[in-house]
């Protein structure tokens, strides 16, 4: 597994370079983040966070040079109570992490900077990023946040799972059980690997496990191994070829961001 370029980490900075840095307002701060929790019993805790933290890195490595851009140190834990009953499992409450978040961001803020990224992999926490950027950029209104999902560029997933797969195999399935095997082969443990689906979903309901009309869950109530989806046919060709992608999705990405103004239809004043 790669880490980042070391002349686009944060923490490799000295603070003299920070306070004479130029363009600090177009600067783009990344902050990648994941989560510490069971995958199955074939892929390991790391998961979410290696996603982040690889995609990232080769991005950045693959950045126009002109563009300034740097990663924060990984967070490596998030809030991952749907995972809680599985050993292993990590988690911070809600609370705690808006208030991690914030606190980041503030951070950043007063150094000068005033657009920063939040990457994220784990897909039990989007909401929690949406809810920061809004009322950080309520409060701060010169401060550009982007809650992002790491799989949400185009990449070639679509074009390599299946139908079902797609739809259902959310958690240590095809997909990320793929790219464990392009990133971090020796601890993955195909031996183990199951299909597992969803149990118990509604029929012919405008209900769904996610989408436009969603119903709480958590892991157990869906599955028994901790697997959504089928991790059988995973290959690290697969895995490759969604990195490869989603390294493309990334540094295009990166670079809208840097170019990126607020719209400011009003300003500051009232309507």
């Amino acid at each position: 597994m790669s880490y980042f370029p070391d002349h686009r980490y944060f923490a490799y900075l000295t603070s003299p370079a920070i306070v004479s840095m130029t363009n600090k307002e177009n600067v783009v701060i990344i902050q990648p983040m994941g989560a510490i929790e069971q995958h199955g019993a074939h892929l390991p805790l790391i998961v979410d966070a290696a996603i982040s933290i690889e995609v990232l890195a080769r991005a950045l490595d693959k950045l126009d040079s002109a563009i300034p851009a740097y990663a924060l140190p990984p967070l490596y834990y998030g809030k991952s109570n749907e995972h809680s009953t599985f050993a292993g499992t990590i988690t911070m409450s809600t609370q705690t992490m808006l208030a991690v978040l914030t606190d980041i961001a503030e951070s950043v803020y007063r150094a000068g900077f005033r657009k920063l990224a939040l990457m994220n992999s784990h897909g039990g926490q989007p909401q929690i990023l949406e809810i920061v950027a809004r009322d950080l950029h309520e409060k701060y209104s010169d401060l550009m946040i982007f809650p992002l999902f790491t799989w949400r560029v185009p990449n070639v997933a679509k074009d390599l799972l299946t139908e079902k797969e797609l739809e259902l195999g959310i958690h240590a399935g095809d997909a990320e059980t793929s790219l464990m095997l392009a990133l971090l082969p020796k601890q993955v443990d195909m031996d183990k690997a199951v299909t597992e689906y969803p149990y118990g979903l509604p029929e012919q309901s405008m209900l769904s496990m996610e989408g436009t009309n969603p119903f709480a869950w958590v892991t157990r109530d869906l599955t028994r191994s901790g697997v959504l989806g089928d991790a059988r046919v995973a290959t690290k060709e697969k895995g490759e070829k969604i990195l490869a992608s989603l390294v493309d999705g990334w540094t295009e990405l990166i670079e809208d961001i840097y170019k990126f103004e607020q719209p400011k239809a009003y300003g500051n004043h009232f309507l």
